[in-house]
């Protein structure tokens, strides 16, 4: 039965011979435990207690929920595809749900980093187009918590000096407005006023690579790295980690959950919630470093 529906994976379904052998292994680990358990037991006879017990047994060997609930995917598609060929009766796989996954806290640039990272940046050339451009996009990203794919897509109509205010396009076309600062606002115009002087413009983006196209993903990722590696060692230093930071920073100065939510274009109220897990994380920090007795 497990090789009929490798095959079917591997030749009707064209799925990757990586993915067949993850689900080979899971579906055999499945097989030895019941068996193991009574050698009647088969793949036709087994119900979802025993379901369960496995995925016990599996967590009971330090397998993460990660990765039992894989585990527990690979041994629902076969019962799907022999439940579909009348192998078996029924389905014991079915309204079994996996062990829940953690959510990881978010890694956020603290903010005293962030202000030796802008004063390292302060001391830059003033002219030198890179470099500005770099301190621009480090700032846009801190102040208003966009994400990568929403600076990119920025064009110059998008900025509202006037208003002090982006127009951000985020998921699915939705858009949002943004407010920002007058720091932001004063470097924002030193940017794009050397980008004119510059730059031969070939696109309406506010941010141009040096020939004068919209930049790239990679371009602002591999700066972002760049300039967060002189100042934090968090294993990850992404642009996403600036919009991390943005958040725990608005919150851990006393802005409101359902006013961080529209900011940064959440759907869910739940999203935005963890956040306030990274400032209670970072209150137990400064309490056990504070407190003579903690």
């Amino acid at each position: 039965m497990i090789d009929q529906f490798l095959n079917y994976l591997r030749y009707e379904r064209n799925r990757s011979l990586r993915t067949v052998q993850l689900y080979e292994k899971s579906l055999r680990d499945f097989e030895t435990y019941f068996q193991g358990m009574d050698d009647c037991l088969s793949l036709q006879t087994v119900d979802a207690d025993v379901i369960r017990g496995w995925m016990e047994h599996l967590m009971d060997e330090g397998k993460k929920a990660t990765t039992v609930c894989l585990s527990l995917s690979a041994v629902r598609t076969f019962y799907r595809y022999a439940l579909s060929r009348h192998i078996v009766e029924k389905d014991p796989a079915h309204g079994i749900n996996g062990p829940k996954k953690p959510k990881p806290l978010p890694q956020f640039v603290r903010e005293a980093e962030m202000d030796h990272l802008f004063k390292l940046l302060d001391e830059d050339e003033l002219y030198n187009y890179n470099k500005v451009r770099a301190r621009t996009i480090l700032l846009l990203f801190y102040e208003t918590g966009i994400r990568l794919a929403e600076l990119v897509g920025l064009n110059d109509e998008d900025v509202d000096f006037a208003a002090m205010q982006l127009k951000v396009t985020g998921k699915r076309d939705k858009q949002r407005i943004v407010p920002f600062g007058e720091e932001l606002a004063q470097m924002l115009t030193d940017y794009i006023t050397l980008r004119d002087n510059e730059v031969n413009r070939q696109s309406p983006a506010l941010f141009l690579n040096g020939k004068g196209a919209r930049i790239t993903r990679g371009q602002v990722q591999n700066l972002v790295r760049k300039h967060l590696s002189e100042v934090t060692t968090l294993k990850k230093k992404s642009p996403h980690v600036l919009r991390h930071s943005f958040a725990t920073a608005m919150l851990n100065n006393g802005a409101g959950l359902e006013s961080v939510k529209k900011l940064l274009g959440h759907e869910s109220l739940e999203t935005t919630e963890i956040y306030t897990h990274t400032t209670f994380e970072q209150l137990k920090r400064i309490y056990n470093e504070a407190h003579p007795r903690a």
